[in-house]
């Protein structure tokens, strides 16, 4: 991925900003990638998880201000009733889950080509079906 389009799923993000696995494959598609996209959904899920994450009220805090110092940088796709219609298709036709679906549904609303970062393999297949460069540990 060089300068284009990248859609970061919860699960790719949150590595961003956590000692995880593979975290470098995350922060490089990230510097070299020309633009970054995310679900509304996805900024919910990570502050959300960053409760779970943090040790103290301070490093909460602290992990909070980091994403919304970074998330204007993001094109923010919306989960709305558009969304919510074409997730019923996709994990329909993929055999996911609501929240993949999600992602995938959001994800779909962008200009091809672009790539797509997931750290769960059952996204894959579906990712690049709808024509995405797929960015993971798995393939």
């Amino acid at each position: 991925m060089n300068e284009g389009l990248l859609y970061l799923d919860t699960t790719a993000l949150l590595r961003r900003y956590v000692a995880a696995s593979d975290r470098g494959l995350v922060v490089d598609a990230m510097e070299t990638a020309g633009s970054w996209a995310a679900s509304t959904l996805t900024r919910t899920e990570i502050l959300l998880a960053f409760h779970g994450l943090a040790v103290s009220p301070v490093r909460l805090s602290d992990m909070w201000t980091l994403v919304r110092g970074e998330w204007d940088a993001v094109w923010e796709i919306p989960v709305d009733q558009r969304c919510m219609s074409a997730a019923v298709d996709i994990g329909g036709r993929f055999g996911l889950g609501t929240i993949d679906a999600m992602q995938l549904a959001c994800a779909s609303r962008l200009p091809l080509p672009a790539a797509f970062c997931t750290f769960e393999r059952q996204q894959i297949p579906a990712a690049i079906e709808l024509g995405f460069e797929v960015i993971s540990p798995f393939g």
